[in-house]
């Protein structure tokens, strides 16, 4: 009883975090505000090791919210800019590849965690893999929130100063009712069983990806529609930001150090390469550069969606590319990360 009290008490912690971020308006907040929180909870050296039940539940949450955003709205928007998304795909492998030799080079990491920093934005898959696959997780944080947090400090005085913007749009899945408890039981359960399939396979993060396509296949066809009730999306969240905290407790000051140099560089090499390709992709979708430069940033989906309103940018071109941009890397990403990672075992053996 005194063990469950203890896990209650870390979760409760966590949850404040999130709530404080929230709060303050940071992005990722339940993610990030949680994640801090509890990292700083460790510190006490009271902090418990999370259960792997409670951890793949949260994995488990976490895919079935995500897929929930491939509606057949979102599917159709996707047709009005082939030109710019065939673009999107590929300067998402560009920057990826840009800022991951980069790291390894200038900054000596191995492969798999150089990738994992260097994927644009869904820090939150980025941060469950790299939890789930026991990788250098404080670095490669460190490297994620800085690109965001430059992103949100900067880019707004950027699109201010190219003089564009003042286009409207709709937000992406605006207004969908919350999901049936039939349709979520089948989501959870159906994640469940693949995520299962995929163990097998050795895949990265198997929950989560299970439930993303699960959820993704369910609601793109509209077997199941709505979103997973806030209040367990949420709670999701405050979990994963638990486990990820699980890998920042033993960190240096010297890896913070050299973590923040590398996240700089990171930056800078991935972001001249999205503005490259932004500006040939506004050039093919006929919208401004300012609507490119926020579509092919690296930011957050949700960030960047309402960074567009305020900006009175176009919502939904942003939108769509950050969302094929999120659920792609969610689910390519994993078996990336499997594949470095089994490649490298089998050239020790």
């Amino acid at each position: 009883m005194r063990l469950v009290l203890a896990h209650l008490v870390q979760i409760l912690i966590a949850a404040l975090g999130g709530l404080v971020f929230h709060w303050l308006g940071v992005p990722a907040a339940w993610l990030s505000g949680a994640a801090i929180a509890a990292t700083l909870w460790g510190l006490s050296g009271r902090a418990l090791p999370m259960p792997r039940a409670l951890a793949d539940a949260a994995m488990l949450i976490s895919g079935a919210a995500m897929g929930a955003a491939v509606t057949p709205a979102a599917i159709a928007a996707i047709g009005r800019y082939p030109g710019s998304l065939i673009l999107l795909v590929i300067g998402v492998f560009a920057i990826s590849a840009a800022s991951t030799i980069w790291l390894m080079r200038m900054s000596g990491w191995r492969i798999a965690d150089a990738v994992l920093a260097s994927v644009p934005g869904a820090l939150s898959t980025v941060l469950a893999v790299a939890a789930d696959r026991k990788a250098e997780v404080a670095s490669i944080a460190i490297v994620q929130n800085f690109r965001l947090f430059v992103l949100i400090a900067l880019l707004p005085s950027v699109v201010v100063l190219t003089g564009d913007g003042g286009n409207t749009g709709a937000l992406i899945g605006e207004g969908l009712p919350v999901e049936s408890p039939g349709g979520m039981a089948f989501i959870l359960l159906g994640g469940l069983v693949l995520g299962a399939v995929f163990k097998t396979l050795k895949v990265a993060a198997p929950i989560l990806l299970g439930a993303t396509m699960v959820s993704s296949i369910s609601h793109g066809t509209e077997f199941v529609t709505g979103v997973i009730p806030p209040l367990i999306a949420t709670g999701g969240l405050v979990l994963i930001g638990l486990f990820i905290a699980e890998r920042f407790r033993n960190v240096q000051r010297s890896t913070l150090k050299r973590a923040l140099m590398s996240a700089l560089g990171s930056f800078t090499i991935g972001m001249i390469v999205a503005a490259l390709f932004a500006c040939v992709a506004a050039w093919l979708a006929g919208v401004s550069f300012a609507n490119g430069l926020v579509a092919f940033a690296p930011g957050g989906l949700e960030a960047m969606t309402v960074l567009a309103l305020i900006l009175g940018l176009d919502p939904l071109y942003v939108g769509i590319h950050h969302l094929v941009r999120f659920l792609g890397i969610g689910l390519v990403l994993p078996f990336l990360i499997g594949w470095l990672q089994r490649d490298k075992i089998s050239a020790a053996e």
